[in-house]
């Protein structure tokens, strides 16, 4: 189960950092990921990070202003996001894959999750 959580209502340049708390998983086998819907768009890469030595990924409209990190000990991973603008408005969605047998491997592509959280949503005033 994967619980994310620190979304809400922020004004364009602020910072917002969310959160996602896994349970019922090996987390430490585990390559963690996040996307993000906007309205009548289809889900997007947001940013990902291996299970271990802490390798990240971002996609191109985030990268510089989001880092993505994890707490193995607390099974969470931590997505911050900077300078905010309104374009980042989404429901954004906390992924798992059960197992990388790599512990450097990042995984951007949304099939390569099994488990998925239930997404908390975004929204960035101008």
């Amino acid at each position: 189960q994967l619980q994310a959580s620190g979304g809400g209502l922020v004004q364009a340049g602020a910072p917002l950092r969310l959160s996602c708390a896994a349970s019922g998983l090996r987390f430490t086998y585990s390559p963690m990921g996040w996307f993000r819907q906007a309205p009548g768009k289809e889900r997007e890469f947001v940013a990902a990070i291996s299970r271990l030595t802490f390798y990240t990924r971002y996609s191109d409209s985030v990268k510089g202003r989001f880092s993505i990190s994890r707490d193995n000990a607390k099974s969470t991973v931590y997505p911050e996001m900077n300078s905010l603008n309104p374009e980042d408005t989404a429901v954004y969605y906390c992924a798992a894959r059960s197992f990388s047998s790599v512990g450097s491997k990042v995984f951007t592509d949304n099939s390569s999750y099994e488990y998925w959280g239930q997404g908390t949503q975004v929204t960035v005033s101008s």
